[in-house]
């Protein structure tokens, strides 16, 4: 296999790292191209909190374990990769771009429309901001408006809405060192809620309205789709590691005893819990005792999952898609596992709701339909698009950004 077949998405999240690594498969016309997914692999996480790089030393070593078993189980040299992004840090909004039409005979070319993109990325930044993604949301030609293809219109000014997502310059710079301090290079930087999108929802449910929501360890990343375009992005500092505390608090017991507990008898909903059945904490640690009722446990989790759904609710409210999305709500990620969970989302959220699982690939390996994969399966899915497109993907990314960071991290070194 060569090496630019090689696609790999390197998912950094704070419980964990996980690489999945893919090459393209070519169909036949109608069904496109398929992609073979030959390699996952996952490594404990230190040095990253809720999204941000807290260590470089740490967060660089964790990467560097995943890529040495990555390379060892698929027996692949991995040069560089789709790198994802998250945290509080990130912050978007709204910009718009007017140009005039270059041709005299008024013919939208895709020159015209990469200048009415460029035109919007003048927005003022924040200080110390950076723009990583740019995406156009619909386009005006001549005051004709929702218009999602130009090129080819005829017409004199060209408009463009734009959706631009900024992370802190710090954090992007932190994020860059970690990988780039393995020998890795970084393809491209990717918000992850946009990575598992890619992974996880159709065409289809993109257009009637749909929200994604990837529960990960230490946050719950969302994005929020309509009429195939974009409408909204956002990270929540809650996650499934936060439920496991309450575990812990809750039954007075250790952080590990309380992680067992949640993955053997944890459900997201007391309502079908029997009162009477229990279990026994010896199980876990033979320095525990007590019999614990599982509907007891079960209200502890439901509380932490109804919060997290309660503050995804209230995010919706400020686009006024609260209760009112056809799409309803897909879950992912590691956090999504808890038996029940659909329950509450449809009972909290009042929306259709089920679990998200990677369409459109192939594999032998059980890992990658696990819901915690879903981000490193999209940053494929992601750089097979844009490898497609050459870069013309809808979700243009500011790689001039990753450039820089290149650059700046290549100048420090001895």
């Amino acid at each position: 296999m060569a090496q630019e077949e090689i696609i790999v998405g390197l998912d950094i999240g704070s419980s964990s790292v996980k690489i999945a690594i893919a090459q393209s498969v070519a169909e036949n016309k109608e069904r496109g191209t398929k992609i073979n997914i030959v390699g996952a692999v996952e490594q404990v996480a230190e040095g990253i909190n809720r999204g941000v790089v807290t260590s470089i030393e740490d967060a660089s070593q964790s990467v560097a374990k995943a890529l040495d078993k990555a390379e060892k189980t698929t027996g692949l040299p991995i040069a560089s990769a789709y790198v994802s992004i998250s945290g509080g840090h990130i912050i978007t909004q709204i910009s718009k771009g007017v140009v005039a039409v270059s041709k005299t005979d008024g013919e939208v070319r895709p020159e015209d429309v990469e200048r009415a993109i460029e035109a919007a990325k003048t927005v003022t930044t924040p200080p110390n901001y950076e723009i990583l993604h740019v995406i156009p949301r619909s386009f005006t030609v001549d005051g004709q408006s929702g218009i999602k293809d130009p090129v080819g219109m005829t017409g004199v000014r060209l408009e463009v809405e734009t959706y631009i997502i900024e992370g802190l310059s710090s954090q992007i710079k932190n994020l860059t060192k970690c990988v780039y301090q393995t020998g890795l290079d970084i393809e491209d930087l990717v918000l992850s809620s946009l990575a598992t999108s890619e992974a996880v929802l159709t065409n289809r449910q993109k257009e009637l309205g749909v929200a994604v929501i990837n529960i990960g360890g230490a946050t719950t990343s969302f994005a929020v789709f309509e009429e195939g375009d974009l409408l909204s992005t956002g990270v929540i500092p809650i996650g499934s590691e936060h439920i496991t505390s309450d575990i812990a608090i809750g039954l007075r017991t250790s952080i590990e005893v309380a992680n067992a507990v949640k993955l053997k008898y944890g459900i997201a909903s007391a309502r079908e819990t029997d009162r009477r059945e229990e279990f026994d904490l010896h199980e876990f640690d033979e320095n525990e005792e007590g019999m614990i009722s599982r509907r007891y446990l079960a209200e502890i989790i439901e509380a932490r999952i109804e919060e997290i759904f309660e503050k995804v609710d209230q995010e919706l409210k400020k686009i006024d898609r609260s209760g009112s999305l056809p799409g309803g709500c897909v879950l992912t990620g590691g956090g999504s596992k808890l038996p029940k969970i659909i329950d509450v989302c449809k009972r909290k959220l009042r929306l259709p709701a089920s679990l998200g699982y990677p369409y459109d690939i192939i594999s032998v390996i059980d890992k990658v339909n696990d819901l915690s994969f879903t981000t490193a399966v999209g940053l494929v899915k992601w750089g097979n698009q844009i490898s497609k497109n050459q870069g013309g993907s809808k979700f243009k990314s500011v790689t001039n950004a990753t450039n820089k960071m290149k650059k700046w991290f290549k100048s420090l070194m001895p």
